[in-house]
């Protein structure tokens, strides 16, 4: 099939790739020229693994513009995955959704079927169709379809060429059809419903997984005060079928670009509709506690951190992704220089991103040991496998106080107290 993908960031460039890697001739297309000059030189804007060697694979299927005509003009599906980041009161900014949605109408040059893949509020898909028709004024038949995406940045490339669900939302069972068709080289389930409902699955599935953090979170913090270890507790939960292992480790809480968003934007759908899902609205609340929970741990040992030297491991919200949205170290770092602290940070892959915001007032070290020499204070916010790897007798080894608090428990407390640690984790 002839698809065009707008959008290149997380969603729109990983689905574009990986249908070329299927078969298809894909258009990617995107307003910021910087991205798709990038894009044509060979190399991806975004940090995910495995992305560079199926960019460079499928070159031949690829094509990457800036021009709505060139993109839009033959396009038998388009799909449309551009950000929907939150607004101030917490609800979906549909701008670049409605941007692109006004390209396509303006351009589109035959029957087409338009698959919303950004994660939207119920109903957008309708308004989408709606405006689609009313901008083509009959030129050409349109249907819009919702195909909301699963993956998780740092296995994004393997989520979509492996899907658990492929969820089809369509009104038109021809329009159905055919994105099933477009499906047809993945191997997974494929549940054909309506629009509204795809649009539901989205969000009920995501903020699920946030309300599993959260409780996980909220029982380690319980541990701590009465003595249990979480990571006993989360091994005897994991084994009940009903309840799995995935999403039960303790930490400082979630981040990355949809758990926080989507959370806060069912909240407020909810209380749009003048409803109130009560166990999302908490889930918003504890992680938005748990992100301090090691700062103000720190005052039981400093009472100011003011010319300390502060070691960070770890500035992307999680392992394999160069992304910082909503993640811990930039909840603390900002916490940590008010306060006065001299910040020492490492992070394999997000240093960049990060050097966008901080470009002077924090030193970036190149290795876990430059970031940990002569440090007073050790933070780790990201479980990188680097840092799981270093020997606990590293930390009094170099730093000046072997202090570290742990936010992703990436040691045993037994094997750090050996080693003459003084060591606070989450839940144990």
């Amino acid at each position: 099939m002839k698809i065009t993908v707008a959008g290149t960031g997380y969603v729109g460039l990983v689905t574009g790739v990986c249908l070329a890697e299927r078969g298809h001739d894909v258009v990617c297309t995107d307003v910021d020229e910087g991205k798709i000059g990038l894009l044509k030189s060979g190399k991806s804007p975004i940090y995910e693994a495995g992305l560079d060697e199926l960019l460079a694979k499928n070159r031949s299927r690829l094509t990457f513009t800036t021009d709505a005509a060139t993109a839009y003009r033959d396009a038998e599906v388009i799909i449309i995955g551009v950000g929907t980041p939150e607004k101030m009161d917490g609800s979906a900014n549909l701008s670049y959704l409605y941007a692109a949605v006004d390209n396509i109408a303006a351009h589109l040059g035959r029957d087409s079927v338009v698959i919303v893949k950004s994660t939207v509020p119920i109903g957008t898909n309708d308004k989408v169709e709606s405006r689609l028709r009313k901008g083509l004024a009959g030129r050409v038949k349109i249907d819009v379809v919702s195909n909301p995406e699963f993956l998780a940045q740092g296995t994004a490339v393997r989520d979509t060429l492996f899907p658990s669900r492929i969820v089809i939302g369509a009104e038109n069972p021809e329009a159905a059809e055919k994105i099933r068709r477009m499906y047809a080289g993945f191997d997974a389930p494929v549940l054909v419903m309506n629009r509204r409902s795809a649009e539901m699955v989205k969000y009920a599935s995501n903020d699920f997984l946030a309300l599993k953090i959260s409780y996980i979170n909220e029982i380690a913090n319980v541990c701590e005060s009465v003595g249990a270890d979480i990571d006993s507790v989360t091994a005897g939960m994991g084994y009940d079928p009903r309840i799995g292992n995935k999403f039960l480790r303790a930490g400082i809480g979630y981040g990355g670009s949809c758990f926080p968003k989507d959370t806060k934007a069912l909240h407020w759908l909810a209380n749009f509709h003048d409803r109130e899902i009560k166990t999302v609205k908490a889930a918003i609340e504890v992680n938005d506690n748990q992100k301090l929970k090691l700062f103000k741990r720190s005052r039981q040992f400093y009472e100011s951190l003011a010319g300390k030297r502060v070691a960070v491991l770890g500035l992307a919200f999680k392992p394999g992704t160069d992304d910082l949205r909503d993640g811990p170290a930039l909840t603390n770092v900002p916490l940590l220089l008010e306060d006065g602290a001299i910040v020492a940070a490492w992070d394999p892959i997000a240093e960049k991103n990060f050097r966008k915001l901080y470009p002077r007032e924090i030193e970036y070290c190149p290795r876990v040991e430059d970031a940990l020499s002569g440090a007073d204070i050790c933070f780790i916010f990201t479980e990188w496998e680097t840092v799981r790897a270093i020997a606990p007798a590293t930390f009094p080894k170099l730093m000046r106080r072997p202090l570290v608090l742990d936010g992703r428990n990436c040691f045993p407390v037994a094997a750090m107290r050996d080693a003459g640690v003084e060591y606070v984790s989450i839940g144990r």
